[in-house]
Order: structure tokens, then C-alpha cells, then sequence
């Protein structure tokens, strides 16, 4: 009998500890078609994870949507500020001064919320998952951009083909966090000139290696 209450007790709490880790779609108060469109985006991503259980797929589905909604809910936020300081005359002399001030409230409020997105999603996923899903957000330029400097210099060495691949991971970081298309390709390409100064002074000739891969590849194409 004994036995029996504690493993009633056990399987109650595994039931109330599943029903707490559902994760809740943020959306309330959103235009449905918006909605619909994040969802669609978001199922892309995940049908690319191959994960097993309705329950996991349905909850980072979730978590990946609400980091949508909570990027469109900051910038947005800060969209309409910058719009209020511009249209008010009054402000005209301290414009500089508080659009500065909105950016930098803006970035402060990207970075408390930068670290939730890993943190959701490795309740769900494996560390190469995650990867996939930061690759899914940002149009998968950290592994096209690898693999095109690995074509486009075939002498790079290994330690110089981690450093690449760990600063386009770091530019992924920022560029999770960016509101749109254009700001998270701001980030990769302010990092790829990084990548290409640091080449630079290491002795390769990047003019020159771009143009011998776009030979080899014309080549390519000729010989098929």
C-alpha cells in the first residue's frame, strides 16, 4: 500500500512537472496573419531538426516564435520612440543626444534576453540542434560563408580556418538578436571584413584568391 502512494505520488509530479514545461505561444493580442507567418517560419526550422515527440516539437516551435515576437516587441518598441523624438520639435536640440540613448536602451534590452534562446531550447535539443536553430534564424550564413572561404583559400591552415568559423559564430550571436534581414547581414558582413583584414596580414592575397576561385568555378562549370 505503502509502495503504492509513492509511486502515485511520483507519477503525479511527473505529470505536473510535464504540464509546467509546456511552453506557451505569445500571442496573445497579435494580428493572426502575423501569427500564421512566424509559425510558418518557425515550422521550417524545426522540420529541419528531425526531432522525435509531438511535445518537443510543439514546444521549440514555440520558443522559437516567441524569440520572433519578442525581437519584433523591442524593435518595434524602439522604432516608435525614435519616431516620437524625431516629430516633436522641441527635442530638436537633444535629437542626437536620445537617439543614442534609445539605441543603447535597445541593445541593453537585446542582451538581458540574449541568453534565453540557448537556455530554452537545450531543454529540447542537443548543442549541434541549437546550432541548427541559430543557423535557421540568420539564413544560414555562418556555415555558407565557412565553407566559401575554405573553397575560396584551399591553403588555409586548421588554425586559421577555426578562427573564421569562431568569429562567423560570434557575428550568429549578434546577428540572433538583430530585427531584421538587413541588420543580421550587417553583423556577418562587418565580421567577414574582420576575417578578410586578418587574412590580409597574414599574407593572403584576397583579391587574388576570390579571382582564382571564381576561374576555378567557371572552369568547373565548363568541363560539366
Amino acid at each position: 500500500m505503502y509502495m503504492r502512494k509513492i509511486i502515485l505520488g511520483l507519477t503525479m509530479l511527473t505529470l505536473a512537472a510535464s504540464a509546467q514545461a509546456q511552453v506557451a505561444l505569445d500571442s496573445v493580442g497579435r494580428d493572426a496573419g502575423y501569427v500564421q507567418t512566424i509559425l510558418g517560419r518557425s515550422q521550417k526550422i524545426v522540420d529541419g531538426l528531425q526531432l522525435q515527440g509531438d511535445d518537443a516539437k510543439a514546444n521549440v516551435l514555440n520558443i522559437i516564435a516567441n524569440r520572433y515576437f519578442l525581437l519584433s516587441d523591442i524593435q518595434g518598441k524602439y522604432e516608435d520612440e525614435v519616431k516620437r523624438v524625431k516629430a516633436d520639435p522641441a527635442l530638436k536640440e537633444r535629437q542626437q543626444v536620445l537617439l543614442a540613448d534609445l539605441a543603447n536602451g535597445m541593445n541593453a534590452s537585446l542582451y538581458v534576453h540574449h541568453f534565453e534562446l540557448t537556455a530554452a531550447l537545450a531543454n529540447y535539443l542537443t548543442d549541434r540542434q541549437v546550432e541548427a536553430v541559430k543557423d535557421g534564424l540568420t539564413y544560414g550564413v555562418v556555415p555558407k560563408t565557412y565553407q566559401a572561404y575554405l573553397e575560396m583559400i584551399p591553403s588555409l591552415k586548421s588554425n586559421e580556418k577555426l578562427q573564421i568559423l569562431n568569429w562567423l559564430k560570434e557575428a550568429r550571436e549578434f546577428a540572433v538578436d538583430a530585427g531584421d534581414s538587413k541588420s543580421k547581414h550587417g553583423w556577418f558582413n562587418k565580421y567577414k571584413g574582420r576575417i578578410n583584414n586578418w587574412l590580409s596580414k597574414r599574407g593572403y592575397d584576397i583579391s587574388q584568391e576570390r579571382k582564382a576561385w571564381g576561374e576555378r568555378i567557371a572552369a568547373q562549370k565548363k568541363s560539366k
